[in-house]
């Protein structure tokens, strides 16, 4: 039996629409007030399957493809889950075998097909190949296992996708817009495919996690990334616009390989590459002047600049320096809880000062004069730590925006070793922090005798070795705890195995970033923001704090389950929206108009019915 020809869907709280012709090709006022409900994209096709992840909603859609169009459009390809009536009228028999299957088979069948990958490359490369093949199965793999999928599409895999994505790369995803292509920017952006797009995650490829520059292979950074709105903060994916700026790579490696696919010159830097950026980001505001731009390892002093120079022009924010903060200081806040050790009296250490370290350190700052403390005593507990050691007044290429936490040389002279430089050890026996946190990129950064000493003067010393991926870490988590009898409260960037501890295994928090960027942008996008304010970033931070688990149980892990991710980022997206709305950034003016426009927002990866009509319209029943 073939379906109805309209079918009723659900929505939201229980309201239940109906769809049906409309001649006239209008929307009444009441769909009108159900912005992502429903919309018409750019091929003509009318779609929709948004709801509560706990309510998957099955909506009708009137699709315009047919034949081998159809099964190669990655958006609408449902595979052997076509219908016998789809496969009828998309002139589909023939090109998929004869069984009419479920989602919940095919599910099982790339379960199954992804566990029989060797290696983590194996399985990244399966993935991101169900990606471009099928999105909707993809997405909801994703979703169904989140814990096991999010280490194989993001970090620490997404490491290795990138240094090799040039082996893999098959199919297009998002956009690479090319140095030599300059002035075909705005061309390129002006085509109707990308008409729905509502936010971009953008990176150059110069400093992908701790790896360095990667080039064009940067891309994988991106398309994680966006991957990560859609199944973490429920973003449809027709949103989401990947973009990797490539302006050329210094990786010798990557240039002399005959099968790198970037742009083969070395990078293009100074008032060239500047100008560049500029022209992306004014063709960008151009063609969508309410877009939600995300920019993504960039290397440390491009990250901060360009932050600062575009962050009152268009809504936009930086995950490797206000995403980073948020979640490193939820989780230090979630050690403290443990250690019974208030933020006020704490002595913290930052190795890596760049973009990352300072952000972190500036967060952290603004809770410390929440408690009380003026910005100068906030600034006090901090020592920071780059590549030429503890950062004082006068020393060697300090940049401004570091110079606040910056130690004056008359107090520190003595900590001094004969090379004048004051390093990690030199801060540890002196300073005698009870925080350490790793930002730079450094395997083995955090030293056994450095550590050792830490423990000697903090009876549970809060150590994060961040850097990713976990090559890259400062150290490992099983060093750290042995090195403290395992007294250490730790949060890794990436993620590492239990721990033995007198024993017993004891889970690794993962201080992931993932915590927090989907719902900072499902909350922006909500909200009609029109900035991204630091009061909003702080916002995210204290509702993931809200949700501890620390908060009622000493014993638990520093944070929730990562399979959390998804229904907490609904409630980090309320928070974000809600300080919006205070500060006037928000078109919104009410919590409840805020609530149905996050639910409305939110799509679930579900497979809805096919029917070949355009005209096709949702109203009210």
């Amino acid at each position: 039996m073939p379906p109805a020809p309209f079918s009723s869907i659900a929505f939201g709280y229980g309201r239940r629409i109906s769809c049906s012709a409309n001649k006239n090709n209008t929307l009444s006022e009441y769909d009108r007030t159900l912005p992502g409900l429903l919309r018409r994209n750019a091929d003509g096709q009318t779609t929709q399957s948004y709801g509560t992840q706990e309510d998957i909603i099955m909506t009708e859609q009137a699709i315009t493809l047919s034949g081998f169009g159809l099964i190669n459009s990655p958006r609408w390809n449902k595979g052997t889950a076509f219908t016998d009536y789809e496969r009828d009228l998309f002139d589909l028999h023939g090109l998929l075998p004869p069984h009419v299957g479920t989602i919940e088979e095919q599910l099982a069948r790339r379960m199954k097909a992804l566990e029989q990958q060797p290696t983590p490359f194996g399985k990244y490369a399966f993935l991101r190949d169900l990606q471009d093949t099928n999105e909707t199965l993809f997405y909801s793999l994703l979703v169904r296992n989140v814990e096991q999928m999010l280490p194989l599409v993001y970090t620490p895999t997404v490491g290795e996708g990138c240094q090799r994505f040039s082996e893999i790369w098959r199919k297009p995803r998002g956009l690479f817009l090319s140095y030599p292509n300059k002035d075909r920017i705005a061309q390129i952006l002006s085509h109707k495919r990308y008409d729905d797009v509502r936010c971009i995650v953008v990176s150059d490829g110069e400093r992908i996690l701790g790896l360095g520059d990667q080039g064009a292979g940067g891309m994988g950074i991106p398309i994680g990334k966006m991957a990560l709105y859609t199944a973490l903060g429920g973003i449809h994916p027709e949103h989401c616009l990947p973009i990797l700026l490539d302006v050329g790579t210094d990786n010798e490696d990557r240039l002399k390989s005959p099968i790198y696919i970037g742009w083969n010159h070395h990078r293009v830097r100074g008032e060239e590459y500047d100008a560049f950026v500029d022209l992306f980001v004014q063709a960008v505001k151009k063609r969508w002047p309410h877009i939600l731009l995300h920019w993504e390892d960039f290397a440390g002093s491009n990250a901060a600049r360009f932050l600062a120079r575009y962050r009152d022009q268009l809504c936009t924010f930086n995950d490797d320096i206000q995403g980073t903060a948020a979640v490193a200081t939820a989780t230090a806040i979630s050690a403290m809880n443990v250690s019974g050790v208030p933020l006020e009296q704490q002595r913290i250490a930052v190795l890596g000062f760049g973009s990352a370290g300072l952000g972190i350190t500036n967060l952290l700052a603004q809770f410390l004069q929440e408690r009380g403390l003026s910005a100068q005593e906030a600034r006090s507990h901090f020592y920071a730590i780059d590549r030429y050691g503890l950062i004082t007044e006068k020393g060697k290429d300090v940049r401004p925006e570091q110079l606040p936490y910056a130690r004056k040389e008359e107090e520190v002279q003595a900590w001094r070793q004969p090379g004048g430089e004051i390093g990690l050890l030199d801060v540890v026996r002196n300073a005698k922090p009870t925080v350490l946190v790793g930002v730079s990129g450094q395997p083995g950064a955090f030293t056994e005798v450095a550590i050792r000493e830490m423990a000697k003067h903090a009876v549970r010393p809060v150590i994060f070795p961040l850097s990713n991926p976990t090559s890259r870490s400062e150290a490992t988590a099983q060093d750290l705890m042995d090195w403290t009898e395992g007294r250490a409260l730790i949060g890794t960037g990436s993620p590492f195995e239990p721990v033995n501890v007198l024993g017993k295994k004891v889970p690794v928090t993962q201080t992931n970033n993932s915590y927090i960027f989907p719902g900072l942008a499902l909350g922006i996008l909500a909200s009609k923001s029109k900035r991204v304010t630091d009061s909003m970033v702080k916002a995210a931070a204290e509702e993931l704090v809200r949700h501890l688990p620390t908060q009622q149980d000493k014993q638990a892990s520093l944070l929730p389950p990562i399979a959390d991710a998804r229904p907490l980022s609904r409630l980090i997206a309320l928070a974000v929206g809600k300080k919006a709305m205070e500060e006037g950034q928000s078109e919104l003016a009410h919590e409840d108009a805020l609530k149905r426009e996050i639910e409305a927002y939110v799509w679930n990866p579900a497979y809805a019915s096919y029917v070949r009509n355009q005209n096709s319209m949702y109203h009210r029943a």
